[in-house]
């Protein structure tokens, strides 16, 4: 079995103005957000696919709508990475290993079993996106603050889109 990748803490040239002090720490928060944005995802993704029941349809395109957005979360993430002179951390393998969301209810089926666990992922990782926005506010970098400030209000949208099916 191969070995998973681990991440570096490779950095190169930037003239991006975040204080040097601060960018591998900037790079290690948004790498966190990245594993964090890979896995929802995917399991976004299984929803998607395995979805079953009688609200398959309206489930099946919700789940592929909102893939869509985490999709661009992922890419602008990994991009302001790079952009800051860090590596981005983007593997299947690296965003597995460092996720700090729980794994997906790979024994649900229908969609208010799915609806309930994305639920509870999905609002662990648009709360991370919140928590992010302080951290780059303390690490002196307002414009990674406004991408996770952005990224937070697309986050809110779319776990209301899903809480909504479970609300009375």
């Amino acid at each position: 079995m191969a070995k998973a990748a681990t991440a570096t803490a490779r950095v190169f040239n930037s003239t991006a103005a975040v204080p040097a002090e601060h960018r591998q720490p900037l790079i290690a928060l948004l790498n966190l957000r990245l594993a964090d944005s890979s896995d929802i995802y995917s399991q976004i993704k299984w929803a998607h696919w395995n979805v079953k029941g009688k609200d398959f349809y309206q489930l099946h395109l919700l789940f592929d709508s909102i893939a869509e957005h985490i999709e661009d979360h992922t890419d602008t993430i990994a991009e302001r990475i790079t952009a800051i002179g860090g590596v981005a951390n983007g593997t299947i393998r690296e965003a597995a290993a460092k996720s700090s969301l729980n794994e997906a209810d790979l024994s649900a089926i229908d969609g208010p079993a799915m609806i309930k666990f994305l639920v509870h992922n999905f609002g662990h990782y648009a709360n991370g996106l919140r928590n992010s926005v302080d951290e780059a506010d303390e690490l002196e970098d307002p414009i990674t603050a406004d991408l996770f400030t952005q990224l937070t209000r697309e986050a809110d949208k779319d776990l209301w889109f899903l809480e909504a099916h479970i609300q009375a």
